[in-house]
């Protein structure tokens, strides 16, 4: 809990003039009287660690106290839900200085307002308190953008703590991803492979996901965002599985594409090559003072190239680039931040930078030591894409569509690691799940024998 508390004391020091106060997150209802599974809120978990539902926390910086309120509960509530923490053992398990129940909360935020004039508070907070005690914050000036700024720009800068907690979720996801990866077989559902990628997140002690898993079976896997997971997976086709973990809040985001039969075809060696390239290099460059933005124009780069080295694009690489023709194959940016939120904050408004390319570009940002992001560059063949009149009259020049007729079904590939930017040298790369394509292979010729995964034809 160190960890929590050196995120507590770096906020007070960037806003020392003001009381500051966080709600936890309450129970969502998703229908009836059943509610979502409860994830705390990313800004409350980061100087708390508490992962319990309707909690508060009050810094007073002056004093340098930290306060933690927990929901006081009844019988009734530890009948059906177990026991709750009392105050003094949430105040030794979290490491506060105090802990206590939330009916307490407005009558220490009127004695602790004294000597102060400004509230650092999001709007959900000061509604909230409104509704216990609409007097407990009169004379303070709610300053909500302030906090929401300091807490992006300390988030964006991940300390030895919270890099620690990134590896655990890394390390579980790459192993499920083996044993997912190790579990495929022609005839199984996309399903069946994500249950078995989530049953060893769950197995190893990981219970909760960052994101809703991708299993993404031939032209599926061209949808960037696909969620169905209920095809079946037919031989020959590619499988993309984009997932991830999460630790204590902490989040994995890692994607791979493999042969459901084990070895890649020629087609699917060439496209899986151009990608593996492109995101060895831009990872090998992902230094200090580099900007996200040139990061993601050298793949694009490297993967106009590759098409056009296949026939698939023609004319000037740079043109290629610039005019937008390599984004029909290659939509989405290069990356983004990583951490308590799978795109977590990129550092607050001092870091907020224009984009120096000529490329449309959603992440920029000049990389700094303790910066986590994701390199996952990719290729696809969407018709919603190739087929659009509008497209193939814009880029007739560019693109030879007559090829990419060819490459019909034949879906994405994508590959995407998590990478820290290092104080000096090479990032360090907290994924360890294979993708060099004789590894990929290897590990598909070991999988296990074929059993009860296997769904019936």
């Amino acid at each position: 809990m160190d960890t929590f508390l050196q995120h507590r004391l770096a906020v007070s020091r960037k806003l020392p003039d003001g009381l500051i106060l966080l709600a936890g997150g309450s129970p969502v209802l998703r229908n009836g009287d059943v509610c979502h599974p409860f994830r705390q809120g990313s800004d409350f978990l980061y100087l708390s660690g508490v992962e319990e539902p309707d909690c508060w926390v009050l810094i007073d910086p002056k004093r340098r106290r930290h306060t933690l309120f927990i929901p006081k509960v009844d019988s009734t509530h530890r009948v059906w839900l177990g026991h709750v923490p009392s105050p003094d053992e949430a105040r030794k398990a979290y490491g506060f200085q105090r802990a206590l129940q939330t009916h307490r909360l407005a009558s220490v935020l009127r004695r602790a307002r004294r000597g102060y004039r400004v509230l650092y508070a999001d709007k959900a907070a000061q509604r909230r308190m409104a509704g216990i005690d609409a007097g407990a914050c009169r004379g303070l000036t709610a300053r909500p953008a302030a906090l929401r700024d300091a807490l992006d720009c300390l988030r964006a800068v991940k300390d030895a703590g919270e890099l620690a907690l990134l590896r655990r979720a890394s390390s579980v996801t790459g192993l499920a991803f083996r044993a997912a990866m190790a579990s495929v077989r022609p005839g199984m559902f996309e399903h069946e492979v994500q249950a078995v990628f989530e049953a060893e997140c769950r197995r190893r002690g990981l219970k909760r996901l960052a994101f809703e898993s991708i299993v993404a079976s031939g032209a599926n896997s061209a949808v960037l965002h696909y969620h169905g997971n209920d095809q079946r997976i037919r031989k020959g086709s590619l499988v993309l599985i984009d997932a991830g973990a999460e630790h204590l809040g902490y989040a994995a985001d890692i994607t791979r594409t493999f042969p459901v039969d084990g070895r890649f075809t020629a087609r699917q060696r060439d496209v899986y090559s151009i990608v593996l390239d492109a995101q060895k290099a831009v990872i090998d460059a992902a230094r200090p003072g580099v900007l996200s933005a040139d990061l993601h124009v050298r793949s694009m780069t490297m993967i106009a190239e590759g098409l056009k080295g296949l026939g698939l694009l023609k004319g000037n690489v740079s043109g290629l680039v610039e005019g937008g023709a390599v984004r029909l194959f290659y939509p989405h940016g290069i990356g983004h931040m990583l951490g308590l939120d799978v795109h977590d904050p990129s550092g607050g408004r001092k870091r907020r930078l224009p984009n120096p390319t000529k490329v449309p570009v959603r992440f920029v940002a000049k990389l700094e030591p303790g910066f986590v992001v994701t390199v996952e560059p990719g290729i696809y063949f969407i018709p919603a894409l190739l087929d659009d009149p509008a497209n193939r009259r814009k880029f007739r020049g560019s693109v030879h569509f007559a090829r990419a007729e060819a490459f019909r079904g034949f879906g994405g590939i994508r590959i995407e690691d998590d990478v820290v930017v290092a104080r000096s040298g090479p990032p360090l790369d907290l994924t360890d799940v294979p993708k060099e394509i004789a590894d990929v292979e290897l590990l598909m010729a070991i999988r296990r024998p074929s059993g009860s995964s296997r769904s019936p034809a």
